[in-house]
């Protein structure tokens, strides 16, 4: 951690929090808190420069344009990468997944190019939108409960040999290829297309990125009962769809 403090960086919310993403920034917040830990929350707008200091990253969803010009920008800037050869962890959502990987294609219908964070190319589908609950099994190695959360995105997502999924498909679409994966995760870097937002509904989510700042196997037990009473809620509405 930076200063005796937990840095927490939320980046771009002017461009990427389309979603209703920040509230994975608040649920990391609070489940720090409810720790004890003293955390600094920093929420950087794309007109300032990303702090390499960091220790978890945060970044979210947006719309076509808005996710070319956050590319752009990330790219130029250099931090959070500088930040992730740091050893910083980063979680990113939807339009921030595809950032992280290699490219992708932006409102232009033009190949734009990522911050190659992680070993993913996205394309545009041509199916259907994805558009519903999701239900899968975090990769194993995560040793975290199912997750739960909503899509809504025509990307499609093929990971490279050095990215693993995030998690098995159950129920909804993930990552559009039709091999069942959602999301993917590399090292301390994380992409998902899951909103809800994703954190409010898998807390865990949120300690594993706090364990993994902290470097510790385990943290201090905290209140679930909210999130738990959400989490059976929005898993029945995805098994009554099916």
């Amino acid at each position: 951690m930076s200063d005796n403090s937990l840095r927490l960086v939320w980046v771009y919310p002017d461009l990427l929090s389309t979603y209703g993403d920040q509230g994975n920034a608040l649920v990391v917040e609070r489940r720090a808190r409810q720790r004890g830990l003293d955390v600094q929350r920093l929420d950087v707008r794309s007109d300032q420069p990303i702090p390499t200091s960091g220790d978890i990253y945060l970044i979210g969803g947006g719309e076509d344009r808005p996710q070319r010009l956050a590319a752009e920008r990330l790219l130029r800037d250099g931090g959070l990468n500088r930040a992730v050869s740091n050893g910083a962890i980063v979680f990113s959502v939807c339009a921030g997944y595809q950032i992280l990987g290699h490219e992708f294609i932006n409102d232009q219908d033009q190949q734009q190019q990522g911050l190659g964070l992680l070993d993913v190319v996205s394309t545009r589908g041509e199916a259907e939108r994805c558009v519903g609950d999701v239900l899968a099994d975090i990769d194993p190695q995560l040793n975290l409960p199912p997750l739960t959360g909503f899509e809504n995105h025509q990307g499609v997502t093929h990971l490279g040999p050095t990215a693993r999924p995030f998690a098995k498909v159950r129920f909804g679409n993930g990552n559009g290829v039709g091999d069942g994966f959602e999301g993917a995760w590399q090292d301390t870097v994380f992409g998902t297309y899951m909103h809800g937002p994703v954190m409010a509904r898998n807390p865990h989510i949120a300690d594993l990125l706090l364990k993994l700042a902290l470097d510790v196997n385990a943290l201090p037990p905290a209140d679930d009962r909210w999130y738990e009473a959400l989490r059976q809620e929005r898993i029945a509405a995805a098994t009554a769809t099916t």
